[in-house]
């Protein structure tokens, strides 16, 4: 099973559109993680109708689009939250790893976006996952997404730029 996992994209606000490779990537993917700040519904629309399934939060700039502010799905044996992780970057990944400590048991994994830089860290007995921007939305310097294989409790991750 293939996870893309997304975030930031900021459509319309500072970005026009997810580049192609990636567009590509959530067409064929088993399942797509957005971990929020679309920025708008038809940001919102795009992703759903590219992707076959789709889990997604709501980020900072997602006030009227619906989406929960965490979520928690299991695939290969791993439990993903899922959190933007709004507020100060300084505790961001405290905030991170303390919101999956709260919502699952081990093996677990959080993907989290707001910061727009690509993390893959362990803190806190939580792996923490960050996509980056999909789009390449400031403060990123480049467009990011990430590809995760979660098998028999154990995940594998493939950063992607475009």
């Amino acid at each position: 099973m293939e996870l893309v996992l997304i975030s930031d994209t900021h459509i319309p606000s500072r970005a026009q559109r997810i580049p192609d490779a990636f567009r590509e990537r959530i067409r064929s993917a088993d399942h797509v993680i957005h971990a929020g700040d679309f920025d708008s519904e038809g940001a919102l629309a795009d992703v759903q109708d590219l992707a076959g399934e789709l889990t997604s939060v709501a980020g900072n700039t997602d006030p009227r689009v619906g989406l929960p502010e965490r979520v928690a799905v299991e695939f290969g044996g791993v439990t993903f939250v899922v959190t933007h992780g709004a507020g100060s970057k300084r505790d961001w990944i405290d905030r991170v790893a303390r919101t999956v400590r709260e919502e699952a048991d081990e093996p677990r994994v959080g993907v989290a976006g707001h910061t727009h830089q690509v993390v893959d860290r362990e803190h806190g007995g939580v792996r923490v996952l960050n996509p980056g921007s999909a789009t390449g939305a400031a403060p990123a310097d480049r467009p990011t997404m990430m590809t995760a294989t979660p098998v028999d409790g154990d995940v594998s991750v493939t950063v992607h730029e475009a």
